[in-house]
């Protein structure tokens, strides 16, 4: 019988059919991988989202210093220029950027033009000028030495001198009026015969003797934003120490050395009207921290010989404060007859000798 032979031949007939349907299969799911769809469907699963952090670009540094630089150039440029409006009674007067400012006459007490001269403001530096005057009130020794202490020049931000220095008197008040040495401000208080605190107490009882009504004194240097004052009231005071030669004649020296045991230390003043020397000034204190502003106290003598104390307080940049007093002073000078109501003779020289 030939049926195992025939039972033989059906099952390889079957493992063949079997084993093509399985090379279809793959055949046609490589074909439908290849077009984009799975041959198997997948499990998926939900990956967390964490979603990053959004940083807000800042500019660089370089960046940050040309916009300064940029805003500074501009700032310098609108300066340069004097600024004028017409006052209520259809006259041209100076429209100043400074936040206060005044011309006074010294001779008189009289303001000659203002702008919100009577409010009170930071004044940083110009605080100084009041410690001269306390300090020298009883005649101390100038050539005296003192050592400079720790608490001189602990956080005192712009100083010439370090602890341990030994320095004159008369040194320290240079460096206090012409480099605006907030360290020699406070060792003058310190060396006083007042002392330190006793010392702020009599700036205040001085300002009240000069009638400087809107004066309020917390340091003898200036750093702090609690010493304030008027345009007003510092035009009286710089007037008022104009008199005092020991004071007025270190505020027009343009260079001074300083010795410190065997250092000798060249200061400047910080008023560029006294570096330039192209206009007379007879005493002259600036100022600045970030509350106060540029600010710049000075009096300015024509060469016909009047004088007016010209106080800048709130200027927006160094050079703006001696920009806007130049200004000032130069408008006063168109008007000074009319302003004055005097005749001004015009100054004559005499011829020399031949």
């Amino acid at each position: 019988m030939r049926f195992p032979r025939l039972s033989k031949t059906l099952r390889a007939l079957c493992a063949l059919t079997a084993l093509l349907g399985l090379v279809l299969t793959a055949d046609i799911a490589a074909a439908a991988t290849s077009a984009g769809a799975p041959a198997t469907p997948k499990k998926t699963t939900t990956q967390k989202t964490i979603p990053r952090k959004t940083t807000t670009s800042r500019p660089s540094q370089t960046t940050r210093t040309r916009s300064r630089a940029s805003v500074l150039a501009r700032s310098l440029r609108e300066a340069q220029e004097p600024r004028f409006r017409l006052d209520d009674s259809g006259a041209l007067v100076p429209d100043v950027r400074a936040e206060a400012a005044i011309i006074y006459n010294s001779a008189n007490g009289q303001v000659l033009w203002e702008s919100n001269s009577q409010d009170q403001r930071s004044i940083a530096s110009i605080t100084k000028v009041m410690t001269a005057v306390v300090f020298l009130e009883d005649s101390p020794n100038l050539s005296e030495e003192i050592v400079v202490q720790p608490t001189d020049v602990r956080a005192a931000s712009t100083t010439y001198i370090r602890s341990g220095y030994r320095i004159t008197k008369g040194d320290l008040l240079h460096l206090t009026l012409m480099a605006s040495d907030n360290a020699a401000a406070r060792a003058l208080a310190r060396v006083s015969s007042y002392g330190s605190e006793a010392f702020i107490a009599r700036m205040n009882s001085k300002a009240a003797e000069l009638g400087l009504k809107s004066t309020s004194y917390a340091d003898p240097s200036g750093l702090l934003s609690a010493n304030v004052s008027s345009a007003y009231d510092m035009a009286k005071l710089i007037t008022y120490v104009s008199g005092d030669e020991r004071i007025s004649s270190i505020m027009r020296m343009p260079t001074y050395t300083v010795t410190a045991g065997r250092r000798q230390i060249n200061i400047h003043s910080t008023n560029q009207l006294v570096m330039k020397g192209d206009v007379d000034v007879q005493a002259g204190k600036t100022g600045f921290i970030r509350n106060s502003g540029y600010c710049l106290a000075t009096l300015l003598r024509l060469p016909q010989g009047p004088e007016v104390a010209v106080v800048v307080l709130g200027a927006k940049s160094n050079a703006g404060r001696f920009m806007e007093t130049r200004h000032l002073f130069n408008w006063f000078a168109s008007k000074a007859e009319d302003l004055l109501g005097t005749s001004l003779q015009a100054a004559t020289v005499t011829p020399a000798n031949n």
